[in-house]
C-alpha cells in the first residue's frame, strides 16, 4: 500500500483531507522517550504560517493522541493519533481533470472507481501526519543532541542566503524556526512574498527549493546500495505532495565540476573527529553517514490552478505550498535518521 512505510521505524496513513481526520500510526518508537505536546503542536504549526495563511493565526489542532504515549512518555506500542481537520468543507462536483493533478493518473490506478472530487491522496493535508511522525522523531534525536532544520532557499527567481555546508550548527537551524516566514535573510523573506503576493494577484503559483540540513549526526549512519540513508529520506520525501526533485550536497553541481573539485579531503580536527575541509557530499557516502551536515535541496513544483486561473485572483496560501511544506521536509528526514539510527550502538 502506497500509505504505509515500513523500515526499522514505520507508519501507516490512513484518512482523507476533506474529511472530518486523517491519522496515522506509528509503530517501532524505542520506549521511555518523553515527547512534549507543546513542541509537537508548535511543529506542525509551522504549516501554516501567518504570512501565507488568509487567517493570521496558525492553526494549532492538537493532535488526538489514541494510544502508544502516557503521561508523556513512549509505551513501545505502536503510537496512533487522529488529527482533526477544523476546516471540512464540501465542495461542488467538478468532471473536469485539473491540468498539472494526480486526477487522471489517480483515477487510471483505481480503474475510474475512485471519487476525482476526493482524490485526496494526493493533496497536501496528508502531509499532517508525516509532520507527526517527524515531530516525535525529532525530539527524540534533539535529546541526543542532532538537529534538523531547513528553510526556503528559493522562490521563482529570488534566492535566500544558503546555509554553511561545513559550519552549520545548532543555532543556526534553531534561529530559523520560530520565524513565520523560515529564511535565513530576512529582507530576501520579503522580496519572496512580494512575489508571491503579485503572482496570487495574477491569478499565477510560484514553486522554489527547500534547503535542508541535520546537524551532528555521527558517521556510520545508514546502510550501502538499497537501504542508504539518502535512499530512505528520498523515498519519503518524494512522499510530500508537490515535489518533483532532490540533490545532496553539490547535487548537479557537481556533474560540471572535475575530480580535484568535487573531492572532500579527510583531516582530524583538534578533538580527534574525522571531517572533510569541504562537504560536495552532503554528509552521505556509500549510503552513510559521515559525521559532516546532511545538506539536501527539494524542488517544490508549483501550485496547482484552480479553476478559472490566471484570471482570478487567488488567495496568497493559494499562489505558492513552498513555505507550507518547509517543515514537511523536515519531518521526512527526522524519519529516516531515527529509523537508522535506532540501531546505532548505544543509541538507546
Amino acid at each position: 500500500m502506497s500509505s504505509i512505510w515500513n523500515n526499522r521505524i514505520s507508519f501507516s496513513i490512513f484518512g482523507d483531507s476533506e474529511g472530518a481526520a486523517v491519522g496515522i500510526t506509528v509503530s517501532g518508537l524505542p520506549a521511555g522517550e518523553y515527547i512534549n505536546t507543546e513542541e509537537l503542536t508548535e511543529f506542525m504549526a509551522r504549516r501554516n504560517s501567518s504570512i501565507m495563511g488568509d487567517n493570521p493565526h496558525r492553526d494549532r489542532s492538537v493532535p488526538h493522541i489514541m494510544s502508544g504515549i502516557v503521561n508523556e512518555r513512549t509505551t513501545g506500542t505502536s503510537l496512533c493519533a487522529f488529527l482533526p481537520n477544523p476546516r471540512v468543507t464540501i465542495k461542488s462536483p467538478d468532471p473536469l481533470m485539473r491540468a498539472g493533478h494526480a486526477d487522471y493518473t489517480g483515477a487510471g490506478k483505481r480503474m475510474s472507481f475512485c471519487d476525482i472530487l476526493n482524490n485526496n491522496r494526493f493533496v497536501d493535508q496528508i502531509t499532517l501526519p508525516i509532520c507527526f511522525a517527524g515531530a516525535i522523531c525529532g525530539q527524540i534525536l534533539q535529546r541526543r543532541g542532532i538537529y534538523t532544520g531547513a528553510h526556503i532557499f528559493s522562490i521563482h527567481k529570488v534566492k535566500d542566503n544558503p546555509f554553511d555546508p561545513v559550519n552549520v550548527n545548532r543555532d543556526a537551524v534553531l534561529s530559523i524556526r520560530k520565524k513565520d516566514f523560515p529564511v535565513i535573510n530576512d529582507f530576501k523573506g520579503w522580496l519572496m512574498t512580494e512575489d508571491i503576493r503579485r503572482a496570487a494577484k495574477s491569478g499565477e503559483s510560484l514553486g522554489g527549493v527547500i534547503e535542508c540540513t541535520a546537524v551532528n549526526v555521527p558517521a556510520g549512519i545508514g546502510a550501502p546500495v538499497f537501504d542508504g540513508l539518502q535512499n530512505n529520506i528520498a523515498q519519503l520525501i518524494f512522499g510530500i505532495p508537490g515535489i518533483s526533485g532532490l540533490e545532496f550536497g553539490a547535487g548537479f553541481t557537481a556533474a560540471k565540476m572535475i575530480g580535484s573539485q568535487s573531492s572532500d579531503d579527510y583531516y582530524v580536527n583538534e578533538r580527534g573527529y574525522v571531517l572533510t575541509k569541504t562537504n560536495h557530499h552532503g554528509g552521505v557516502m556509500g549510503g552513510i553517514s559521515s559525521g559532516m551536515p546532511i545538506t539536501l535541496n527539494a524542488a517544490v513544483s508549483p501550485s496547482i490552478l484552480p479553476a478559472g486561473a490566471n484570471s482570478d485572483p487567488l488567495k496568497i496560501s493559494e499562489a505558492c505550498s513552498v513555505p507550507k511544506l518547509v517543515p514537511c521536509v523536515e519531518a521526512a528526514v527526522n524519519i529516516a535518521l531515527l529509523s537508522h539510527m535506532i540501531d546505532y550502538p548505544d543509541f538507546c
